[in-house]
This record gives C-alpha cells, sequence and structure tokens, in this order.
C-alpha cells in the first residue's frame, strides 16, 4: 500500500484554526522556552464541542471529516458525532490511533495523531519506527512540523516534548502538542471520534486485508464529561461499544466480508455486558487483562463493492449506553 499524503502537512490549517481561534474555541496557548506549542484543551480552560471536533479532525491526520449533529438512533443521547474518510487506513491506523507510549517518572500518556507517523527510534542511528504498525503500513511522514495530540489531565514534562521533538526529527519550536482531557467536553468529543479508528483497529487485529478496506464512517453518541478519570474514560468507550456505528466500504468476496461483519461488533467480545468503567476495576485497572476483542463498534455494517451486497452485524444497547451515563 503506498500513500503521498503528508498527514502532518494536511493538518497544519487546522493547527493553525485553534490557535487562531483559541479564545473563541476556548483553547488555552503556551509556547515554552523550548519554543514548543502546548494547546490546552480542558486542563485550565473550558474547551469544548467544537474544539474536540476540529481535534479529532487533527488526529485523522487532515485525512477525515468530523460533525457534530442531533440524530435520534439512541433512546437519551441525539448529540452525535458523525466522522467519515476515504483514507481510512492511512487516517486512522497511521494517524489517530493512540499508538505512541510515552512516560517520564510518574507521567504516562499515549500519543495520537500525525506526529507518529514521523517518529523514528533514533538509536543508534537505526531510525527504525517507534511503532512496528508503520512497517506493516509502509508508510512514514516527513514534514517540517508535526502535532501530537495526549489525552491526559495535566501537560506533558518537558522531558517528553523533546523526546517527541528528537523522535519527529524537528527542533521543539516545529512541534505542537495538543492536551485533551478525558473529563472536558473537547475530550469527550475526539475519543468518541474514534468510532471509525476502533473498527480498523480490530479489523486489522482480526487479520482482514487492510488494502481491501477502501473507505469508511462512523457515528456515537457524545457523551457526558465526568469529573473522574475512571467514569470519563469509560462513558468515552461506551458511546462506542453500545452504540457506535460503522459502515465500511471493501474489496473482495462476499464471505470474507460477511465474516468482517460478524466479527466486528463489541458484543461478541466475553467482556461485553457491563459499562467499561466496571470491567476496568474488575481485572484491577489493568488494560491489558481486558479482552482486546471489546474495544470495538456496537453496530456494523460492511459493503462488498464488487457484488454490492452488504451484511449488517451487532446491535444498539440503549441499556447499558444509560446505565453508563447516568441516567
Amino acid at each position: 500500500m503506498e500513500y503521498s499524503a503528508s498527514v502532518n502537512k494536511l493538518s497544519q490549517p487546522l493547527v493553525k484554526t485553534l490557535l487562531d481561534n483559541a479564545g473563541a474555541l476556548r483553547l488555552g496557548v503556551e509556547q515554552l522556552k523550548n519554543g514548543c506549542t502546548i494547546i490546552d484543551a480542558g486542563i485550565k480552560v473550558p474547551g469544548g464541542l467544537e474544539a474536540g471536533r476540529i481535534i479529532a479532525e487533527i488526529c485523522m491526520g487532515g485525512l477525515g471529516k468530523v460533525s457534530i449533529s442531533q440524530r435520534a438512533y439512541t433512546t437519551n443521547w441525539p448529540l452525535s458525532v458523525n466522522v467519515h474518510t476515504s483514507n481510512p487506513v492511512l487516517s486512522c491506523l497511521g494517524s489517530q490511533y493512540a499508538g505512541w507510549s510515552l512516560s517520564q517518572d510518574k507521567y504516562f500518556a499515549l500519543g495520537s495523531g500525525p506526529a507518529r507517523a514521523m517518529a523514528t527510534k533514533i538509536k543508534d542511528e537505526k531510525k527504525e519506527p517507534v511503532e512496528e504498525l508503520y512497517k506493516e503500513l509502509a508508510y512514514q511522514d516527513a514534514c517540517e512540523t508535526a502535532v501530537l495530540v495526549i489525552e491526559n489531565d495535566a501537560a506533558p514534562p518537558v522531558e517528553i516534548i523533546e523526546k517527541v521533538a528528537k523522535a519527529c526529527g524537528i527542533p521543539p519550536k516545529q512541534l505542537t502538542i495538543i492536551v485533551t482531557p478525558t473529563s472536558s467536553l473537547a475530550g469527550c468529543v475526539q475519543v468518541v471520534s474514534r468510532v471509525l479508528e476502533v473498527a480498523m483497529h480490530k479489523a486489522h487485529a482480526l487479520h482482514f486485508p487492510l488494502d481491501n478496506i477502501i473507505d469508511g464512517s462512523g457515528s456515537a453518541p457524545i457523551c457526558p464529561p465526568h469529573p473522574k478519570f475512571v467514569k470519563a474514560m469509560g462513558r468515552t468507550n461506551d458511546a462506542i461499544l453500545f452504540a457506535g456505528q460503522v459502515h465500511l466500504f471493501v474489496k473482495g468476496s462476499d464471505e470474507a466480508a460477511q465474516k468482517l461483519a460478524n466479527d466486528l461488533p463489541s458484543s461478541t467480545s466475553k467482556d461485553y455486558g457491563k459499562p467499561f468503567a466496571e470491567i476496568f476495576k474488575q481485572y484491577e485497572y489493568d488494560f491489558f487483562k481486558i479482552d482486546a476483542m471489546l474495544f470495538s463498534p456496537a453496530v456494523v455494517i460492511v459493503t462488498a463493492v464488487e457484488s454490492g451486497n452488504s451484511f449488517r452485524a451487532g446491535k444498539l444497547d440503549n441499556v447499558l449506553l444509560d446505565q453508563s451515563f447516568g441516567v
């Protein structure tokens, strides 16, 4: 699979929109001594839905469109995020996926967004991608600027910032880091906007040929934020697990398309059946103990474009959604 697009270059106009309209979007902007720009989307400032929508498009490397609308497909939660991209592999896996693990002392965060595609291991000058996924995608971005999105309630320490800039091969002044706390409205929107990305990630885990996924869209209700991290994180996951809807357009046989549809929904997981915060607690707050097949949308439609046939599987669960969202 070959890509000519630069996700960092395509996302820069969106970053500029955040910076130029920070006041209206209720964002905080700080330039550090090393030149790195930090955009606060909910730590010391309110942030909001529109900020989260733009940040979600940044996460998708400028290759996806995100909108917010009122829809009636759930019983009690009409406010929804809608996502689509004609480059689902690069946009979702090559940019949006939170695959870069960053830690320094007690600070830990997962990095997502375009900067991931520039990051290399510099040790011994062997510039291998930080994430093995990029070897499979056969993609590495090159750009003069980079942007990384971090889901955390605090800005990263300078050591992490320097590490990110070095891995991307740029000076810190060419790096922008956007911080979106899970408890903020912007954080809720940008996480729920991963509804298509989690489907793509699970399709990859199921060994469906990525080259055969040619287009995709998704939607999910925007969850109400919660001040406690585990509850907030649980709600963002549950929006997708219990009410996320994804439509994939694929090449290949009807049999392969139908199998993908049947295997993708969250209800196929052995851990499905209770709000995510409860599952997380059950496994002693260890993500790695949770069944990886849980992380997927509630409902999936797969269209085999060569035959014109579509296959639908999964279910919407209003009861569990309401339980999670706190009705």
